[in-house]
């Protein structure tokens, strides 16, 4: 099967997701050292990718301690960002996702104004409640609290401070009076998005974010979600000028269709899909390769094509099916060639 380029429209984006918090969950344990890190990011650039995205994680989760003798290796995604800044100078810095639980608004505001500043405005904040509930409760052990409405706080919280002279806010779970956040972000707005596969996430993203970054939906299942989104904003008054569809997929390119399959099923990535059984992919392990970009590069790049249809823009924080840096290198370089190629409409 051959696929030409997408002539409808702007092409879609492609963002690497890069190794902050993926040892033990995503990949093995050793993966990737700091350095590593962010040489994919610079590579990522290099390759013409759009987007790097970090992810967020500040404790061991126990299935890893229970699989590895020896601990992953854990970045904090902004202060890693702020380092590829300055490592780059096109690519856009995104985190898929920083854990709102783990963090105050107002710091995070401050955070990610300067790192949209550093970056000369190329960073988006993606947010969410975090797949892992036990690192939560390890951090605030004696706290309950309902974490999507604490999420929705915390998404209007930030949109105030990036936007108002002095900001209160006076929620059930976030508090603060008369704050003044300067400088803003150089982005106006900077680009909030709602993460998470859950009708909340969707919510907060139809009502208060910038866009939606859920992750393994068929495009079957991300058409809908993208209009229930749609329809919710319509119905509170609010016009998505600017919002990006956003998807994090895990691609897996093989010589055939079966080889493919098979690098998949074998990799670490694939195991951590199947831990979230019970939360982010729930009622989704049923055949997990339908839900993902696995295939020859032609079977991959019609897939790509099935979710533009679907309303995705950017493929955001994309996992490849590897067990070290140097195959994720060569991934990354036949997903570059043999899929992004076709659709770069002069990019």
């Amino acid at each position: 099967m051959t696929v030409q380029a997408a002539t409808n429209g702007p092409s879609p984006r492609f963002g690497l997701g890069v190794p902050t918090g993926t040892e033990g969950l995503m990949y093995p344990v050793p993966y990737a050292d700091v350095d590593e890190a962010v040489h994919l990011a610079c590579e990522a650039e290099r390759l013409g990718f759009d987007s790097v995205w970090g992810n967020d994680h500040v404790s061991t989760q126990q299935y890893v301690r229970a699989e590895y003798d020896d601990p992953p290796r854990f970045f904090d995604p902004l202060t890693y960002l702020a380092f590829v800044a300055a490592r780059t100078t096109r690519i856009r810095l995104a985190t898929a996702i920083l854990v709102m639980g783990f963090r105050n608004p107002v710091t995070v505001a401050k955070e990610a104004a300067t790192i949209d500043h550093l970056s000369g405005g190329r960073f988006i904040l993606g947010l969410g409640i975090g797949a892992y509930r036990e690192e939560y409760e390890a951090m605030w052990p004696d706290r309950s609290i309902d974490r999507g409405s604490q999420a929705a706080e915390y998404i209007e919280a930030l949109q105030l401070l990036f936007s108002q002279r002095r900001a209160s806010f006076d929620g059930e779970y976030i508090r603060f009076t008369d704050i003044e956040s300067y400088p803003k972000p150089l982005q106006d707005p900077l680009p909030i998005l709602s993460g998470g596969n859950s009708s909340g996430a969707r919510r907060r993203a139809a009502l208060l974010a910038n866009g939606w970054l859920p992750a393994c939906l068929t495009p079957g299942e991300y058409r809908n979600g993208l209009a229930e989104i749609r329809r919710t904003a319509e119905a509170n008054g609010r016009t998505l000028d600017g919002f990006e569809p956003a998807l994090q997929l895990v691609v897996a390119i093989g010589d055939t269709d079966e080889a493919a399959a098979a690098r998949f099923r074998d990799s670490q990535v694939h195991a951590h899909l199947t831990s979230l059984g019970g939360s982010t992919m729930r009622g989704r392990l049923q055949d997990l390769t339908v839900r993902n970009l696995v295939g020859k590069p032609d079977e991959v790049a019609a897939r790509v094509e099935e979710y533009v249809d679907a309303g995705v823009a950017t493929f955001a924080g994309l996992l490849f099916a590897a067990d070290t840096v140097a195959e994720t290198l060569e991934q990354m370089e036949r997903f570059t060639g043999g899929v992004m190629a076709r659709f770069s409409n002069g990019r």
